[in-house]
């Protein structure tokens, strides 16, 4: 079936985005027009557009006379994009636990045991993008399509932040903390699922490197004086 321009586009942007959040694409990778034209047999033309796009979301940058390349985010923007993060965490639930249904706690309980089965497996792929998606679902269950596009946009750039600042925080760990905030929210537990929420958050970004120690010159280099 032949695809629209606008379709294509759209394929390409998917594709690149679920590459960073899966950690298939890193920080600072050169994204060659020409390149991505063989790959999804399109023209130049039709991979700048999806380019463009994805430099309006900022998961890549546009460098005059260098080309396109996968964004590195900056340590003041990874502290905002985790502070709008925990907010948002926080509002979704006030919307949650009103709003959702057994059949979606029984969504999320099923998606938990397909977290714990990639971390039993070591499936670093399927683990890191069950975790992202845990909050992707969260999202979609409020039933607001704004807050769920502005939630896929937030976890994309916090991929790329993961990246680059080597996140500590284990995976058995963020699966626990995702099954205490699905417990909360089974039980209807306003503060107990807005507290877990937004401490889950603050725990990822406290996991990162965002504030590596500069060492002394002559500390950093004595092993090889």
């Amino acid at each position: 079936m032949l695809r629209g321009p606008a379709t294509t586009t759209q394929r390409i942007v998917d594709s690149i985005t679920a590459a960073i959040v899966e950690r298939r694409l890193m920080p600072g990778t050169k994204l060659a027009e020409q390149r991505l034209a063989d790959i999804f047999e399109v023209s130049r033309t039709v991979v700048r557009q999806a380019l463009n796009q994805l430099s309006r979301d900022r998961l890549i940058t546009l460098e005059p006379a260098r080309g396109a390349f996968v964004a590195t985010p900056s340590v003041e923007e990874a502290h905002q994009v985790f502070e709008l993060r925990q907010l948002l965490e926080g509002a979704m639930m006030r919307l949650l636990v009103q709003r959702i249904t057994p059949a979606q706690v029984r969504e999320l309980r099923t998606h938990l045991q397909a977290e714990q089965t990639a971390i039993a497996l070591n499936d670093v792929a399927e683990r890191t993008r069950l975790l992202a998606h845990f909050h992707s679902l969260l999202a979609r269950m409020t039933g607001n399509q704004v807050l769920e596009e502005l939630q896929a946009d937030l976890l994309s750039r916090s991929s790329l932040i993961s990246l680059m600042y080597q996140s500590s925080q284990s995976a058995s760990e963020s699966s626990a903390e995702h099954a205490a905030i699905v417990d909360a929210l089974e039980q209807r537990q306003l503060q107990a699922a807005v507290q877990l929420a937004e401490a889950h958050i603050e725990q990822v970004e406290r996991n990162l490197r965002l504030d590596p120690r500069v060492p002394d010159l002559a500390e950093a280099l004595k092993e090889h004086l």
